[in-house]
């Protein structure tokens, strides 16, 4: 059977090496939504980095963004619904994992859009030029879609398992998705897999329905979830050991390879 719904991961996944989406792979997916199923980007990347998504897809379907925290309409290109951390959250945990992890670097996303980084924090692509370098406190006066925190030198796989060391699991919600030292946090019980549930039982889809494609642990429990997960042959270990199927590499069209078995 046709799933009626393709939820999917972005980088690393159907974005290739080289940042781009192969021709093949924006094929396939707008074929799937033409033949009537709901295409659900699911990212950790911010609305503004959706613009070439959205038209990639034709301004249909939705996105789940900063790890769950936020939900885009690629149609009207507008948050419509948030989890954020509230502002005082957010400096607790800041406070707590400098303790526990020195030498440790945060920025925010805030749900409004701003970006902001300390000195410390380095950003691995070219920041926009609104972005705000100092301080956070200054920014911390709205809700927080994700916290990043960066540790130079160190593993993301190591970084999280500190990360949850001292914060424990009830206080926030902590994941990675690239490999250089990099720690993301939303608010509890935020994942990609909580924000997908909720939003597609709203539009009453149930996980048998879902076919889901990622490549990160901040896929993990969304491909868990789904009737029907798929990894990616570059993802880590972690999805490769329990994934339902795995598929050709971001490189290599993997997500395209099922979406044509599946929608021709």
């Amino acid at each position: 059977m046709r799933p009626a719904v393709i939820a999917t991961d972005l980088d690393g996944t159907v974005v290739r090496s080289d940042g781009t989406i192969s021709p093949r792979t924006r094929a396939a997916l707008v074929r799937a939504a033409e033949a009537g199923a709901l295409v659900v980007v699911v990212t950790g990347r911010p609305p503004r980095w959706l613009d070439g998504i959205a038209d990639a897809l034709g301004h249909h379907g939705l996105a789940i963004c900063a790890n769950g925290a936020l939900v885009y309409d690629l149609t009207t290109e507008r948050v419509i619904d948030s989890r954020p951390l509230d502002p005082e959250q957010v400096r607790r945990l800041m406070v707590e994992l400098r303790a526990a992890v020195p030498g440790i670097g945060f920025a925010v996303e805030r749900v409004d859009g701003q970006f902001a980084h300390e000195p410390d924090y380095r950003p691995r692509w070219t920041p926009e030029p609104e972005t705000i370098v100092g301080n956070l406190d200054g920014v911390l006066t709205g809700p927080v879609a994700k916290v990043l925190a960066r540790l130079e030198g160190a593993g993301s796989d190591e970084l999280l398992a500190r990360g949850r060391a001292a914060l424990g699991e009830e206080v926030a919600d902590m994941t990675h998705s690239c490999a250089d030292g990099l720690l993301e946090i939303s608010a509890s019980g935020v994942t990609k897999a909580t924000t997908l549930e909720r939003v597609l039982a709203e539009r009453h889809f149930g996980p048998g329905e879902v076919v889901a494609f990622g490549d990160m642990p901040n896929d993990l429990a969304m491909l868990a979830w789904a009737g029907h997960g798929v990894a990616v042959a570059n993802a880590h270990p972690a999805l490769l050991a329990v994934v339902d199927e795995v598929t050709a590499s971001n490189d290599e069209d993997g997500v395209a390879l099922v979406l044509e078995r599946l929608f021709g």
